[in-house]
């Protein structure tokens, strides 16, 4: 390939045609959300209408999509893992062990408990939390493990299960990553004692904003609702019209998590189109991995796991930037979000140095003497979590919605910010804000 004149610095892209578009909506996602508009119900605290909410209608189609008896939606990602770990019954002062590279929402769902989020390194192959990490981190004061599917692999399901078990301890999964995911013919979030999703703008099921929990377990059921609906759950019989179809119980003190109608009304429709659009991003994720076998220093970071056995989410690619004239990672990112027209990401930060998770500053925390030293974050060290931040970047999933060109596309870039990158090592300069 020539030598070209990169994009970063005025150059000709590779790429001038748009992406696809994303979040996607259709006539039927418009038609479900003008019956809630009409409906006088946009909440399910608002009376029964005669007909069953559309948060309740989610609920159950999520679950069978599981093939687990209980979902309860609730407005986010954060809120799903906060009234998960409530309702497995963690305290303030006990630890969670949580993956030191993850969104923030993992650690400071534990600190909103005034509980004490302890960062454990992830596995090189996967970046996932790395069981044996885990294990070591482990400590009579652990309450939960929370683990989370990220990129585009699992966490080690079997041997977290087992650990779990072995240590009497309950098991959160993170499925924010992995809607849909399936190992060993099983739908990730029905291992562990309640799988967390988000649905936020980004995830390949979404509605803007919102969530949901999933469990076997009725009476971990019947906690989850009343920690995300102010202590109240549905009633079992069906209400008459302008009854509230909520109850208060009042066993735990809950919070107002709760989801739209409008939210839970597009993520019905969306649920019918996850399998197929997962299905077509796996089909073009194996496109792209062909390409890359011809492209020296970049591989996808699969961690043993196929496309096939996991939906995409962010596509992560590994590069061995000596093969990039050792340019920061970030610079790659950049020149490669300028050669395709698409938000090419890095990694997110290791906990213990993002900017998003100060627990310090929360006013939730009791800030006694003991905790301040538990929540120090010098005290975890994380090197593997520190190279992956050094040497990975991300495509968005919805890049693999369209054919086989728009991967040949990324195929090229990437080679075309690699045959340049020395150049992109004079004029660093020019990236800097």
């Amino acid at each position: 390939m020539i030598r070209e004149h990169l994009a970063l610095f005025g150059g000709t892209p590779i790429r001038m045609a748009s992406w696809p578009k994303w979040p996607r909506a259709d006539g039927t996602t418009e038609q479900l959300l003008q019956e809630v508009l009409r409906s006088g119900r946009w909440s399910i605290s608002g009376t029964y209408t005669g007909t069953s909410s559309f948060e309740r209608r989610f609920a159950k189609a999520f679950a069978d999509f599981h093939e687990v008896p209980y979902a309860v939606p609730c407005a986010s990602g954060s809120a799903a893992l906060t009234i998960a770990l409530e309702a497995v019954g963690v305290r303030a002062g006990q630890e969670v062990l949580v993956p030191g590279l993850a969104w923030v929402a993992c650690a400071s769902s534990v600190t909103s408990l005034n509980a004490l989020p302890i960062l454990v390194d992830v596995d090189h192959g996967s970046l996932c939390m790395s069981l044996q990490a885990a294990e070591e981190a482990l400590t009579e004061n652990a309450a939960a493990i929370m683990i989370v599917h990220s990129y585009c692999n699992v966490a080690n399901i079997l041997g977290f299960v087992d650990l779990a078990s072995r240590k009497q301890l309950p098991l959160i999964e993170d499925c924010s990553h992995a809607h849909g995911a399936l190992w060993n013919g099983k739908r990730v979030g029905t291992f562990g004692a309640v799988g967390a999703f988000s649905m936020q703008n980004s995830k390949i099921l979404t509605s803007g904003e919102g969530g949901c929990c999933i469990t076997r377990d009725p009476e971990l059921f019947r906690r989850l609702q009343q920690f995300r609906a102010d202590g109240r759950e549905y009633k079992e019989s069906t209400p008459e019209i302008g009854e509230m179809e909520l109850i208060p119980v009042g066993t735990v003190q809950g919070h107002n998590y709760s989801l739209s109608e409008f939210h839970a009304a597009i993520l019905l429709d969306r649920l019918g189109h996850l399998d197929s659009e997962s299905a077509l991003r796996q089909k073009r994720a194996e496109a792209l991995c062909r390409l890359l076998d011809s492209i020296s220093g970049v591989e996808p970071v699969l961690g043993g796991i196929t496309p096939q056995a996991h939906p995409i989410y962010r596509f992560c690619l590994r590069v061995d930037r000596t093969k990039f004239a050792n340019i920061p990672i970030e610079a790659i990112a950049r020149a490669m979000t300028a050669e395709l027209g698409l938000p090419v990401s890095t990694l997110d930060t290791p906990l213990t140095k993002n900017l998003l998770f100060n627990p310090y500053r929360s006013p939730r925390i009791s800030l006694t003497r003991k905790i301040r030293r538990s929540l120090d974050l010098r005290r975890f060290k994380l090197p593997e979590a520190a190279r992956a931040r050094q040497a990975c970047f991300c495509l968005p999933h919805y890049a693999f919605l369209g054919d086989d060109k728009d991967m040949k596309d990324i195929a090229v870039a990437i080679e075309k910010v690699q045959i340049n990158s020395d150049r992109i090592d004079r004029e660093l300069k020019p990236l800097s804000p």
